[in-house]
């Protein structure tokens, strides 16, 4: 089992200071837009991956005037109290705390707090390009498979440097081989590790999002995936050969896992061209839903689930389905966002789960 049992913020986005006890196992997060509630959710998510789910940037969640900022949290992992602190320091430098131990690497600490989250632009994922794809996939095995993380990390270091010194050749017909050469092989270890765990992991994965959108819109639809990856055509030692001239002339690396995808059809057709606004948002949450059951299996404990205003994006229908599923039949710690105190209350009322509502006005 796992829960956060509160958390303490100091200049973080618009809290000065602020403390928060969680006495049940869902919360409700409400108020008017604007106070605060989704970056309450982003702090949660802070302490489960060392980073903002919405920000880019560290700096842009310091409050307006100050210079850093301060998340506190206690976690209680398999009856065990685990307190863990992110700080953002003055002169930008940010630290990381688990049991008062500091972390030499940030990503030493993903996977072991499991977090799902589930944003109003997550609709990305299901319209956006391949890149939104792969960033949700990403971030699911990286908090399975730490040799993931490790080589998808070595993997976009080598990538970046590749194409920096493809854009350093002024002249296509003079440059250095032996250089491209060592950048290759640099890319085919971790790259092929990365491939390997996608494909297998995938074979598992889609299956279970299928499941869970019929479940969502309570109907069998003709959905279909598969994963897309220049890597099933050839070994990535040939696909690099064979693009090279091409990557002189671009500049850049034409071909490798970061430009893998997962194809989303309808009735054979692109799902995101023809799907309905409500078959978008039954998919989407699909997606999350067999993110939360990978973790949960994996882990052998469900990972904290958290909805941000996810009452405004499905019908009621769909909504009794999803809250029935992480609210009955997973144990998991759930924070929920909405404008209205009473709406959660009245779901939670019909499915008979206690419930603790933080008002933040």
């Amino acid at each position: 089992m796992l829960l956060l049992k509160d958390i303490s913020l100091v200049q973080f986005k618009n809290y000065e200071q602020a403390d928060f006890q969680f006495r049940e196992r869902i919360v409700g997060i409400c108020g008017k837009n604007g106070v605060g509630k989704t970056n309450l959710l982003d702090a949660i998510y802070y302490l489960c991956f060392t980073k903002s789910y919405f920000s880019k940037s560290d700096q842009q969640n310091v409050f307006k005037g100050s210079a850093g900022f301060r998340i506190d949290g206690h976690f209680e992992k398999e009856a065990t109290f685990i307190p863990i602190v992110c700080v953002l320091r003055e002169n930008g430098k940010k630290e990381f705390q688990s049991n008062g131990e500091v972390y030499e690497k940030f990503s030493q600490h993903i996977g072991r707090f499991p977090a799902v989250i589930i944003a109003p632009d997550d609709v990305q994922i299901i319209t956006g390009g391949s890149e939104e794809r792969r960033r949700f996939l990403d971030a699911l095995l990286s908090q399975l498979d730490a040799g993931y993380l490790q080589s998808l990390i070595g993997y976009n270091k080598v990538l970046q440097q590749r194409n920096g010194f493809l854009k350093s050749l002024t002249d296509s017909r003079i440059h250095d081989k032996g250089l491209l050469d060592v950048y290759d092989e640099q890319l085919i270890g971790p790259g092929g590790y990365v491939f390997e765990k996608r494909k297998s992991f995938l074979q598992e994965l889609l299956p279970l999002v299928r499941q869970f959108y019929t479940q969502i819109a309570g109907t069998s639809e003709p959905v279909a995936f598969a994963y897309e990856s220049q890597l099933l055509q050839a070994s990535f030692k040939d696909l690099l050969h064979q693009s090279r001239e091409k990557d002189l002339y671009l500049q850049r690396t034409n071909t490798g896992i970061h430009k893998d995808d997962i194809d989303i059809s309808f009735s054979g057709q692109p799902f995101k061209v023809i799907a309905s606004q409500g078959q978008r948002k039954s998919l989407l949450f699909a997606l999350k839903l067999a993110e939360y059951e990978s973790l949960k299996q994996n882990k052998g404990f469900p990972p904290l689930l958290l909805l941000d205003d996810v009452f405004e994006k499905l019908d009621e229908h769909r909504m009794h389905n999803l809250l029935d599923k992480v609210c009955l039949q997973d144990k998991g710690q759930i924070f929920i966002t909405d404008t209205h105190s009473g709406r959660i209350r009245q779901e939670m009322e019909k499915l008979g789960a206690p419930c603790q509502i933080i008002d933040l006005g």
